[in-house]
């Protein structure tokens, strides 16, 4: 996912919107306003078990995010989403706190826990996952994390950040669909190639297709060039996928086209919103799969009016997460836990990022197809409206 900067990490990682998001929520089952001044700041909770006024009407709503530290930046980012969010709906009977991470994840969930919060917005990293879990799950509060790590879904743990595989996935069924049947793949070395390696292998046993091989490399120019020269000498391929970001695409594109000239070249959802893959004669024709970036022109332009700089394009991510909470709390009575069936709907619910729902505690995202031609990237198969 391109983003304003880079998440630090040790291991894992249109219509108006005001107009927009009244149809988002009455689709789940104009320009944002102006804001009249500067936001207020995030709020930074009550002492625990000191409610202030007013909350008896409103659930109460934990935001777990970095706001000092090396991520401090994206957690701003998800802070200042979370409250145009709520603003954009004018809701007023959802009170979301934020929490510092940075200064502790398990500490900032157990003062979320003890200032009466029902539902955990966060953390953003997946390694804090484990830390808030062993607070919230004894309390029964679920946690929606903006980590897109599926080893820590499940068990009241609910990702929402875009899964990888997902974008491979539907690459691959476009393709198929198209005609194409042999599939060879470059991934590079590491737990993300070997992630990728299996969604291909599993994608291709699903839909009836052939990998005829999967060549990893070290991101380096030689190991790259090897590793082409091994795929093309293992088969005649309908399509090739490159599995990694825009730096390597567009130093794998050329090397390809010596040896496999008919092949379509499919990509991942890393390359969205990357200018390099747009310019590379070699990539011209290439396919992938992305969430859609419709809706998130207008989102940024209205950020940018009310806080001066561009979003993080994962800031969206707190804004659908506020979008699902005030969903649900059309049905959830104020201080009653969270009704966490609510977030197993198989209708999903409809974000900025478009329609989304849950399996097992692991997002599933509609995602649209786009090639790239000599005029820029298009979309050849828009995403799905809904489920």
């Amino acid at each position: 996912m391109n983003t304003q900067g880079r998440v630090s990490r040790r291991k894992t990682f249109r219509i108006g919107i005001a107009g927009m998001t009244a149809l988002l929520l009455s689709g789940c089952a104009g320009m944002i306003p102006k804001s009249e001044g500067p936001l207020p700041p995030p709020d930074q909770g009550p002492t625990a078990g000191q409610l202030p006024g007013g909350d008896e009407t409103r659930h109460r709503v934990a935001l777990l995010i970095p706001l000092s530290g090396a991520n401090a930046g994206v957690g701003q980012s998800l802070a200042n989403a979370t409250t145009m969010a709520l603003l954009d709906t004018n809701t007023s009977n959802v009170r979301i706190t934020t929490y510092d991470t940075a200064l502790g994840a398990r500490a900032a969930a157990q003062k979320a826990v003890a200032d009466g919060n029902r539902l955990i917005l966060g953390p953003l990293l997946s390694d804090n996952v484990d830390a808030v879990k062993a607070v919230a799950s004894p309390a029964r509060v679920p946690i929606v994390s903006f980590s897109n790590d599926t080893r820590v879904a499940g068990n009241g743990v609910y990702i929402m950040g875009q899964v990888p595989s997902q974008s491979l996935e539907r690459s691959m069924r476009y393709a198929v669909s198209n005609g194409m049947r042999t599939f060879g793949a470059l991934v590079p070395s590491g737990e993300y190639g070997r992630s990728a390696s299996d969604t291909i292998l599993d994608v291709a046993r699903a839909n009836g297709a052939q990998v005829l091989a999967i060549e990893s490399y070290n991101r380096d120019a030689s190991s790259l060039s090897s590793a082409v020269k091994r795929l093309a000498a293992k088969g005649d391929y309908q399509a090739i996928i490159i599995a990694d970001g825009a730096r390597m695409a567009v130093r794998a594109g050329p090397l390809i086209r010596d040896s496999e000239k008919a092949a379509k070249i499919i990509g991942t959802e890393l390359w969205s919103g990357e200018e390099d893959i747009a310019k590379a004669a070699s990539l011209r024709g290439a396919w992938f799969a992305a969430i859609s970036d419709g809706r998130f022109k207008r989102y940024s332009d209205s950020y940018k009016g009310r806080f001066g700089v561009a979003p993080y394009r994962l800031s969206t991510l707190g804004y659908d997460a506020v979008l699902l909470t005030i969903r649900v709390a059309r049905d959830w009575k104020v201080g009653s836990r969270f009704p966490v069936a609510a977030l197993n709907d198989q209708g999903g619910f409809i974000g900025l990022d478009g329609a989304f729902r849950f399996e097992s505690g692991v997002v599933e995202r509609a995602f649209e197809v786009r090639e790239v031609t000599v005029n820029g990237v298009k979309v050849v198969a828009p995403a799905p409206a809904k489920f």
